[in-house]
């Protein structure tokens, strides 16, 4: 049976929605299903298109959810968990449901019907030689799925990718949430007119990538990975004061919180040696656009 579905969990979130409608229009000739649960993701977030199919459901349902399908299915983005590093001390459980549970259902599904699976990892568990990975709940469950991959791929041959993001902003952000992210937060705060709150100490560096540049790198990732890890940064950072002053507005410093990490590393250059990824936009064109 042929197979010629892409699958991406969380397709109606920030980044899957993003990737489905960066498919489209490089007018691929698989057809595309998005299970998500809607925790963050949104029907706004839709490609109307006759080549996308949206399902409902947890993650951990997907073999019952897809069982017509899993025959036909390539490759899976798994995009469809908690993914916040200070809101998951509030919610550790539903992170550990997500992230743990669910998961693990997924990536048991790819194994069963020998599916390329492309897991989106996180740069939050690099820093610090590695030991930032138990920072904070977030991030050891997202290092222990990436050690389960790995382990499915030596005792079973599961095929992977793993792609690392880096602080992603820019359309279909989430913006008024609580599981909104940094620029998200300043954007959403710079509308209202209100100060823009600062983490103490404002110093930790970060690096910013743009929504664009993210999907491209998902989708090379697919069509050139070679079973590696794939830093999609742009390999320059920022302190979050100075990217709170580039919106030339009042700002107010708040407490600090646990977790927090102060640098953002890109331990290889796979993503440019082996998918020829390069990124092209700058946060400082960015927010120039939105102060305008």
């Amino acid at each position: 049976m042929k197979k010629n579905i892409i699958l991406i969990t969380g397709g109606a979130g920030f980044i899957g929605s993003s990737l489905i409608n960066y498919l489209i229009k490089k007018k691929i000739n698989e057809k595309i299903i998005s299970l998500d649960n809607y925790f963050t993701g949104t029907k706004k977030n839709h490609v109307n298109n006759k080549k996308v199919k949206y399902f409902k459901g947890e993650n951990k349902d997907i073999d019952l959810i897809l069982r017509k399908y899993k025959n036909k299915i390539k490759v899976i983005f798994h995009f469809g968990e908690f993914s916040r590093i200070f809101q998951s001390f509030k919610n550790y459980k539903k992170c550990f449901d997500y992230n743990i549970h669910h998961s693990s259902k997924v990536i048991d599904f790819a194994k069963n019907n020998k599916i390329k699976l492309i897991y989106s990892a996180t740069s939050s568990n690099l820093g610090n030689d590695g030991n930032d990975e138990n920072l904070s709940p977030y991030s050891w469950t997202k290092s222990k799925n990436i050690e389960l991959i790995k382990n499915y791929n030596k005792w079973f041959g599961l095929k992977y990718e793993f792609i690392y993001f880096y602080n992603v902003y820019g359309p279909r952000q989430i913006t008024n949430s609580p599981m909104s992210a940094v620029i998200g937060i300043f954007e959403e705060q710079f509308k209202k007119r209100k100060p823009l709150t600062i983490v103490k100490p404002g110093t930790q560096r970060r690096d910013f990538t743009h929504i664009d540049d993210i999907v491209e790198g998902c989708y090379l990732a697919w069509k050139k990975g070679k079973q590696n890890h794939y830093m999609l940064g742009t390999q320059k950072s920022y302190s979050i004061i100075e990217i709170a002053k580039m919106f030339k507005t009042r700002i107010k410093f708040i407490a600090a919180r646990p977790g927090e990490r102060f640098g953002s590393t890109i331990p290889n250059n796979n993503a440019k040696k082996i998918l020829g990824y390069k990124a092209k936009k700058n946060i400082r064109n960015y927010i120039k656009n939105i102060i305008k």
